[in-house]
């Protein structure tokens, strides 16, 4: 009795329990990659293959007899799965892996501690500083979508004050500064994720040099640095642009204003000319005025008919 009471428990298992359970399951989680691993069932002579499957939050607390089976590993032969996009949010996941060989079927081993996507760790990012030319730039590795960068860069001198970035683009070199001749530049950065709301320290710094005088590097101590031909002459021409520019532009805002009024002048003149009178016909006295003229000269010429006239009859 005893013995077949101690087999009862053996017919009410999940499938076949005749192949061992996995061992020893944990999750190994960096920058928000998330690999599950296990020991190997091994057997002499077989390949021994394994399903994984999770439940998240709500599965756990409402419905805890559902299981999903994960993503990418329904039957594999490595002792490890990268459960990464079944793990979408920062919530406890209980995971669980079961060996099968051929319609044999191991018992399912449960992780011991379910895990969060919080507990990853988030190490300083792989980044590459170089200059092009006088422009300070800088590579970051790229580590997925959900990441962005804090980059702090400075010039090294005494009393530098060190200025920030955030950058979101990965794998693509970014202009940081326009870096004077002759100075040193470092640069360090650190890795942000803002749906754990957790960052990494930050990476060691490195440092770039631009050319001083006669090719050589300067101290970055020294207070005076004197650029190489190249660098003047790529400073100048900017410079000479600017002027040109400029110039351009203030005789623009002279030169279209008059020609605007003077095509106005000759479309006004064209359109509506203004007819000018001749000095002859121009009238410089009032009209009252010259009936007045008239009138007068009228009285002198009667005066002067009659005065002939009395003259004749006198003679006569």
């Amino acid at each position: 009795m005893w013995f077949f009471y101690a087999l009862i428990p053996c017919l009410f298992t999940d499938g076949v329990a005749s192949l061992p359970a996995p061992q020893n399951l944990s999750v190994h989680s960096t920058n928000m990659k998330h690999l599950l691993t296990w020991s190997p069932v091994i057997l002499p002579g077989e390949t021994v293959h394994y399903s994984v499957e999770y439940q998240g939050e709500y599965e756990s607390l409402y419905i805890s007899w559902i299981w999903i089976p994960t993503s990418w590993c329904m039957v594999i032969e490595e002792p490890k799965c990268d459960v990464t996009d079944d793990i979408t949010a920062t919530v406890p996941y209980k995971l669980r892996v079961r060996a099968t060989l051929g319609s044999q079927t191991s018992a399912w081993s449960t992780l011991k501690h379910p895990f969060n996507r919080n507990s990853t760790i988030l190490t300083p990012p792989r980044m590459e500083v170089s200059k092009d030319g006088f422009h300070l730039v800088i590579e970051l590795e790229d580590l997925g979508p959900q990441f962005e960068f804090l980059v702090v860069y400075w010039r090294r001198e005494p009393g530098a004050k060190e200025q920030t970035k955030v950058v979101r683009s990965r794998g693509v070199p970014v202009h940081l500064e326009t870096m004077d001749p002759g100075a040193t530049y470092c640069v360090k950065a650190q890795s942000l994720v803002k749906v754990i709301g957790r960052h990494s320290a930050f990476s060691q710094a490195e440092c770039v040099q631009v050319q001083g005088k006669e090719g050589l590097p300067v101290p970055w101590a020294s207070a005076e640095v004197t650029a190489p031909l190249g660098a003047c002459s790529e400073e100048a021409l900017p410079l000479a642009l600017a002027l040109f520019a400029f110039l351009g532009f203030m005789l623009i805002l002279v030169v279209v204003p008059f020609s605007i009024w003077k095509m106005g002048q000759l479309l006004r003149y064209s359109c509506c000319p203004v007819v000018v009178l001749p000095d002859t016909l121009k009238i410089t006295n009032s009209p009252q005025k010259l009936i007045s003229c008239r009138r007068e000269e009228v009285d002198v010429c009667a005066t002067a008919v009659l005065s002939s006239e009395e003259l004749f009859k006198a003679w006569i």
